[in-house]
């Protein structure tokens, strides 16, 4: 097969990508009014926004959907999130003329033991790490450059910027993110508060690299009445931002789960591999693409493309159990009477 072929062949996958953006937006806000308003019968509907291109792009679609009016968006900062976050948000929301409203979930977070639980695991590993200091959770490299498994590595930074690497054992590991999963399951619990109030429907978040690949904390931002981006990939996203106009603040942004206390991005937390690579990589494997004619594609080398599809298929496996439903058992078959 000829480069010219290849290159045309793993094109698909790239093209396949591409969005009918107004479109796509008028299907979603289609759907959006119905199950609001009829399937689920609620007034309006709440967002949380985070001044992510995700949260941003669902806000904008259950405004133009249900108007304004109806539209709660809420800001939920912490003492460790980034002023960046609620900033970018506000403004966004005042822009499409949303109602909203803050809450800082720090006071219910210290209530719970989030900080005092995750840093007593990190001190296990730190012993030196206080007051000052700020902490997060990474994998290895980019995909690209080796292979790799993904394995943990807590980093600390002390207060004068020096940052300190160490391996994460899994007992102060799943403490670490058991701790941390209190902020996005905090934040799902104010939701279904002004739902409820309100009588209004939450609307998630979740793309679909978040979704299948396991990059969400069940019963926490996994938590939604209706998931309106879940299908799209991270990819796609930005493009409904675009069409959208989304501020340019927020496309630019890294996509980062405001988290950690250091920071981070998704990229080194859990992806490992920048969106515009991997999904055109995963869509040309789920399409049948033979990996050399993707690897032509992107201009990589079919050794990349197979750690990133291995790495897809690792992720998709041990993250299944999360996107499972409440399991349920049938009652006991009735005694035959005598």
């Amino acid at each position: 097969m000829t480069d010219l072929v290849m290159k045309h062949s793993a094109h698909r996958a790239i093209e396949a990508l591409r969005l009918d953006a107004a479109g796509e937006v008028d299907r979603l806000c289609e759907l959006l009014r119905n199950d609001v308003l009829h399937r689920l019968r609620r007034r309006g509907a709440v967002v949380g926004c985070s001044g992510g291109v995700d949260s941003s792009v669902v806000l904008a679609l259950a405004v133009r959907a249900l108007g304004p009016e109806r539209v709660l968006a809420v800001m939920m900062p912490e003492r460790e999130s980034s002023p960046e976050s609620a900033e970018l948000a506000s403004g966004w929301a005042a822009e499409l003329r949303a109602r909203t409203v803050v809450e800082d979930i720090t006071a219910a977070l210290e209530g719970s033991g989030c900080y005092a639980r995750r840093d007593e695991a990190v001190r296990r590993v730190f012993p030196e790490y206080g007051s000052g200091w700020t902490c997060r959770i990474v994998l290895p490299g980019s995909l690209l450059d080796e292979e790799t498994l993904n394995i943990f590595t807590l980093t600390v930074v002390r207060p004068d910027g020096m940052e300190f690497h160490h391996r994460v054992l899994s007992g102060d590991f799943y403490q670490i993110m058991a701790a941390s999963s209190f902020k996005q399951r905090t934040r799902m619990a104010m939701l279904y508060y002004h739902a409820e109030l309100h009588n209004y429907a939450v609307i998630g978040t979740a793309n679909r690299n978040e979704h299948d690949l396991g990059f969400f904390v069940k019963f926490g931002d996994g938590g939604s009445d209706i998931s309106p981006i879940q299908h799209l990939h991270k990819s796609q996203v930005y493009q409904l931002a675009d069409h959208l106009a989304v501020p340019e603040d927020i496309r630019s942004r890294p996509p980062t789960s405001d988290t950690y206390s250091a920071g981070g991005t998704q990229e080194e937390f859990f992806f490992r591999v920048p969106f515009e690579i991997l999904d055109p990589i995963w869509l040309g494997w789920e399409r049948g693409i033979p990996v050399e004619e993707i690897a032509v594609g992107l201009g990589i080398t079919p050794a990349q493309v197979r750690r990133v599809v291995d790495d897809l298929t690792r992720k998709g496996r041990t993250t299944e159990y999360l996107r499972l439903p409440t399991l349920t058992y049938p009652a006991a078959a009735e005694r035959k009477s005598a």
